[in-house]
């Protein structure tokens, strides 16, 4: 692709796309997601009406240059489904065409004509504010139809036309800048890309989910969440689809039965078969998911809004009060003017909707502002260890076979079953084998995992099981081989063990190092000074491991040995003391406590079925996410809370200057209008820079 550099400084270009048809949106999207994957770009612009591009770098200039070389539209670049291109284009116009017609028909059409335009523009808001009072509601729709019906009765069209136009470039404004906030949300929380297991014969391979097509079949088993839309043919399961549908229970899956994507298998294993690729809607449901679901908006948000249309039997007692006091319609109109409904209904919302994006550009995604007011409240947080507070990615140390069995291959048939059930210790036992080039055969008939404990399967005819102690041994019954009593009891206390048998005899264990985060300990001081009174960490692992483990990070209590159970009825227990909890977990066994707490976070490469049941997710490999969630959390209501005094305060000052004649209801109304819209994009800016 041939550009010319029109502009340039250190570490930015501005370049122009040289081609002769004009820059389609779709062409524009290419360009800029293709620009944006180059290294070290930081920042892309496509100007598509010019076919200009303004690119921040802080790698060599060269790279930026070779990579514009190759473009081409037709090169392979992930591009989400919604870019907000076509939105913003689609507004821009209406914005424009609205007040370009304005100007129009003031220069060339006579007052009569404009009177009757007018009346006849008219009837649209008369007929919302009269729909209302059907309703027994008094609500913004009402003051503003009063307003421009009293104005045209007494003959003043000029400003009942103003009242007008300034309603229409409001409700373009606020319109435009809720779509957008929605879809730059919706974008945020669609684009994280997930791996699938694809079936082909009687293989099973690990595929990027991008590779998939309509026809594949895919497997997915327990905990596992469904990338794409499909129809189950073989297996049944218990799907949780509440994300999508609302449905509260699981829902029972047999073949034929369709499944959406985004949705998690919380109990059986199916094959899907691919209906929609990658994409597929999933962009549009999550619109429809923060657009319709109430059910996450926080006390806050309701209480802006049930305020809002509180103070509108008010605005229209003062209209009336103001006008039997003065005996002025012109100040009677001027309250009529001002209404707190559009900046509370508007500003609230959008704050909360900026801060959740704000917290997905960072790589946390929260499911509903009420979620972040929770994190606000919160005054207890509790910790699963492994994944949470250890790393993310524990490595083996040390594979100790029994047996005499070759070490290398325990260590391959362990990542056989393992590598089902994504958890830290699961990767860690694969990623072992990968490195070392243990390739394997899916060799096993069937796999079940026993949340918290292990994973059981058949191999060759024989049982085998992996995981805890309690598990293989006080579960599965299995014995220690005759002879190597002593070699068991020299297991190095230092490392997790995972505990392999074959036959009801231990064949192997695997010792992984999980190495506690460095910053694990300021975290949990910083937590502290933000206002979080109780640290809490638990694990099922040993007593004398959590003790370590919570000595080093600083935590005010914790617990060994847990079951899932115990995590939640833990935090049960502390919801009948009045605490807020928040818990922090990332695996399979901790669903039941991240359901039960007021905010369950989960790490974003730990199980799907925790990711689905939580309220957050952040990036494994940042524990600073929580302090970064908590600041953002308590910043979002303290500028919520700002902005409920400055729209009471200001649109009260609008008022008492209607009623003293200072402002003309038209001044009012763009007064009003021009605060609401300054309010709600200071809302969308950013809280932590």
């Amino acid at each position: 692709m041939k550009c010319r550099i029109l502009h340039e400084t250190r570490g930015r270009l501005r370049v122009h796309v040289g081609q002769e048809n004009k820059i389609t949106l779709h062409q524009a999207d290419i360009l800029e997601y293709y620009l944006r994957a180059l290294d070290g770009v930081t920042e892309v612009t496509v100007y598509e009406r010019t076919a200009d591009a303004v690119i921040v770098f802080h790698s060599d200039r060269s790279v930026i240059i070779a990579g514009l070389s190759r473009f081409r539209y037709d090169c392979e670049v992930a591009v989400p489904e919604n870019s907000g291109r076509e939105l913003n284009r689609q507004f821009e116009e209406k914005l424009i065409l609205t007040v370009l017609c304005r100007g129009l028909r003031q220069i060339f059409l006579p007052s009569p004509v404009r009177a009757v335009l007018s009346v006849f523009s008219s009837f649209r808001y008369i007929l919302n504010g009269l729909r209302s009072l059907r309703e027994g509601k008094l609500k913004v729709e009402v003051l503003d139809a009063a307003a421009i019906t009293v104005s045209m009765l007494r003959g003043d069209f000029s400003t009942a036309s103003s009242v007008m136009f300034l309603l229409k470039i409001g409700d373009i404004l606020q319109e435009w800048t809720r779509k957008k906030s929605v879809g730059d949300l919706a974008r945020a929380m669609s684009l994280h890309v997930d791996q699938v297991w694809l079936k082909t014969g009687d293989q099973e391979l690990l595929v990027p989910v991008s590779d998939t097509r309509a026809g594949d079949q895919i497997v997915i088993r327990m905990g596992g969440m469904i990338p794409l839309d499909g129809k189950v043919i073989q297996g049944e399961c218990m799907v949780n689809q509440s994300a999508m549908t609302g449905e509260s229970l699981p829902v029972r899956k047999a073949p034929g039965s369709y499944v959406y994507a985004g949705t998690v298998v919380e109990e059986g294993s199916c094959i899907i078969r691919v209906e929609k690729a990658v994409g597929g809607g999933r962009y549009d449901r999550i619109v429809k998911m923060i657009e319709e679901s109430d059910k996450l908006k926080s006390a806050t948000e309701d209480k802006a809004s049930h305020l809002a249309d509180s103070l509108v039997p008010y605005s229209l007692a003062g209209t009336v009060l103001t006008w039997i006091l003065t005996r002025n319609v012109t100040k009677a109109v001027s309250v009529l003017m001002v209404d707190f409904s559009c900046a509370l209904k508007l500003s609230i919302p959008l704050a909360v909707l900026s801060a959740m994006k704000e917290s997905s550009l960072r790589h946390i995604s929260v499911k509903g502002g009420k979620f972040m007011e929770a994190v606000s409240e919160a005054d207890t947080i509790v910790f699963d260890k492994t994944g949470t507070m250890t790393h993310a990615t524990p490595k083996v140390a040390l594979v100790v076979p029994f047996r005499g069995e070759d070490a290398d291959e325990m260590l391959r048939l362990a990542a056989c079953l393992e590598e089902h059930y994504p958890h830290s210790m699961a990767n860690a036992v694969v990623n072992a084998a990968k490195e070392k080039g243990l390739d394997h055969e899916e060799k096993h008939s069937h796999v079940e995992y026993v949340v918290a404990h292990g994973i059981s399967s058949t191999v060759d005819g024989e049982k085998v099981v992996i995981g805890s102690h309690h598990f293989v041994f006080d579960d599965e019954g299995c014995t220690v081989p005759e002879g190597e009593q002593e070699k068991f009891d020299a297991l190095p206390d230092e490392y997790s063990h995972l505990y392999m048998a074959v036959s009801g005899v231990l064949s192997a264990v695997i010792c992984i190092e999980d190495p506690i985060r460095a910053e694990a300990p300021a975290i949990i001081r910083r937590l502290k000074d933000l206002g979080i009174s109780k640290t809490v960490m638990m694990t099922g692992d040993s007593e004398r491991t959590a003790r370590a483990v919570a000595a080093q990070v600083g935590v005010d209590q914790y617990f060994s040995e847990v079951l899932p159970e115990d995590k939640a009825n833990f935090i049960r227990r502390e919801h009948e003391a009045g605490r807020k909890v928040i818990m922090v977990g990332d695996g399979v066994n901790d669903s039941p406590a991240l359901s039960e707490a007021d905010v369950g976070i989960a790490v974003l490469e730990g199980a799907a079925i925790a990711r689905e049941i939580a309220d957050i997710t952040i990036p494994g490999d940042d524990l600073y996410a929580i302090t970064t969630l908590k600041i953002l959390s308590d910043r979002l209501m303290a500028r919520i809370h700002t902005s409920y005094r400055r729209i009471i305060s200001f649109n009260s000052l609008l008022i008492l200057l209607g009623v003293t004649g200072i402002l003309s209801p038209a001044a009012s109304a763009v007064l009003h209008n021009s605060s609401t819209v300054l309010i709600s994009l200071k809302n969308t800016t950013s809280l932590l820079d």
